[in-house]
């Protein structure tokens, strides 16, 4: 008797749809064995979507992914074999990147708390800016200083490659810019003026709009916004409007300029002539944090895991432009801001000055927020001590990561989104692994707060610094 039970039981098909993260069905309702499990949904979308080559996908019921059969989950979940089953699949990097897990180099030379880090876009080099008013570049291969640059007179507070690799520019606590030339370690003419006080952020135009790289926005605390041109070496555009310091800045990939300050609002500008198309309005208090969906592709441009160089401006164009369209697909670019109010919110700003959602659970402020390179998570990082993570196409929470005993200043993502980094009061960095929402690495070894973290776009190394004035690299 209990063997023709079973078996009954198994006959029983599950009323499925398959959808993308976005929410697009694949091929209708469908009536899928019990014991179908992520790798036949994985043969399934494959020859849905007619892909030639086999990509892999990860499957998610109600924001938790699917790793064991349909039956073991409907029992285990006891949802009811009468409703039809929302399957989201979501494609994964086809490369892995090695998880971080030790220090592999010290570099002393900075006298003063060093205040950002960022790689190259193609990560062949890396540039640090300093409390002691210099901007430096290390040689990856030999892990030693390579330029000192000087030139600036007070603290650096952010640094910016262009996409194309070619320029990098720092901002600094007098409100001037200084644009380098990364062969010689030298300012590519004289410091930019007109930013009556500090900088806040910078933004490049991106490749696939523009190659070689010329225009860049800059943010400040005396609440503009100034694009900049390289080669006329001057301010183009003032943007002006926020009545209170402008905190963040993103050149949008749709050509767009998003700006959040501390007068609660966040507007959108066109770049031809600086006029403001759309507020964003909905935060309480001071917005300290954007994060685009397609940003990953936006600093790396035409470059990717694979280190390939190209050899002309139209080339890098046209490569950088194909990368964006992939990456975004059919959806509009989102955007995720971060508060002082403990909130975010998830925008679609070329749809609607609307938000999307509003996301909650933070107990402090939100200081950082970065979408991952697929596009398709949020991570967030806040006062409260914890990391949290969240689902990019929707904004539902997905899962908090809790090991810090400080705030959290900054996060950044491995290329293959696979793996979040986070840098803290506490003077540790820590590696988050995204599908088991759990602690990968703890890496300990600063003597003081982390400021500053950074991943290479090649997935290979990690940077880290903060008030103990060393650069710190970590390889896997």
């Amino acid at each position: 008797m209990e063997v023709e039970r079973e078996q009954a039981e198994t006959g029983k098909s599950v009323m499925c749809v398959l959808t993308d993260p976005e929410g697009t069905t694949l091929g209708g309702t469908m009536y899928l064995p019990q014991n179908v499990g992520p790798l036949q949904l994985q043969q399934i979308v494959n020859t849905l979507l007619k892909n030639e080559e086999k990509l892999p996908y990860a499957f998610y019921i109600s924001n938790q992914e699917l790793l064991v059969p349909l039956r073991n989950y409907l029992e285990k979940n006891k949802v009811s074999m009468e409703k039809t089953l929302s399957i989201v699949y979501q494609p994964q990097a086809v490369f892995r990147i090695r998880p971080i897990n030790r220090c592999s180099a010290t570099i002393a030379g900075h006298t003063e708390a060093v205040l950002s880090v960022a790689f190259s876009p193609d990560g062949r080099q890396l540039a640090s800016g300093s409390g002691d008013t210099t901007v430096r570049l290390w040689d990856l291969n030999t892990q030693t200083p390579m330029f000192t640059c000087t030139g600036h007179k007070n603290w650096v507070l952010c640094i910016a490659w262009s996409p194309d690799g070619k320029h990098l520019v720092s901002g600094s606590k007098s409100g001037e810019l200084l644009c380098w030339d990364r062969q010689t370690g030298k300012p590519a003419g004289n410091p930019l003026t007109g930013h009556k006080k500090w900088i806040t952020g910078i933004s490049w135009e991106p490749a696939h709009l523009n190659a070689p790289c010329r225009r860049f926005v800059s943010a400040s605390k005396d609440g503009d916004a100034r694009i900049w041109d390289i080669s006329l070496k001057k301010c183009v555009i003032s943007l002006s409007g926020h009545t209170l310091a402008v905190t963040c800045v993103k050149w949008g990939g749709d050509g767009v300029i998003y700006t959040g300050s501390q007068d609660c609002t966040i507007k959108v500008w066109e770049t031809s002539q600086g006029k403001l198309i759309r507020e964003l309005k909905g935060h309480g208090h001071w917005v300290n944090s954007l994060a685009l969906s397609t940003e990953y592709v936006l600093r790396t441009g035409a470059f990717d895991h694979t280190g390939k160089q190209y050899s002309s401006p139209e080339e890098m164009k046209k490569v950088a432009l194909e990368r964006y369209n992939k990456m975004k697909g059919n959806a509009p670019e989102r955007l995720v801001s971060g508060s002082d109010d403990f909130t975010m919110f998830l925008w679609e700003p070329a749809v609607s000055k609307h938000h999307k959602v509003r996301m909650t659970g933070h107990q402090q402020l939100v200081n950082h927020v970065y979408f991952s390179p697929d596009g398709l998570w949020v991570a967030s990082a806040s006062f409260d001590k914890s990391v949290k993570l969240w689902n990019g196409a929707t904004g539902e929470f997905v899962a908090a990561f809790r090991g810090h005993v400080g705030p959290v200043y900054q996060i950044s993502w491995s290329a293959d989104s696979r793996l979040l980094l986070s840098g803290s009061k506490d003077s540790t960095l820590k590696v988050w692994d995204i599908r088991t929402k759990k602690l990968k690495q703890d890496l300990p070894g600063h003597a003081d707060e982390v400021f500053a973290v950074d991943w290479s776009p090649d997935g290979e190394k990690v940077a880290s610094g903060g008030k103990d004035r060393v650069l710190k690299l970590w390889m896997g």
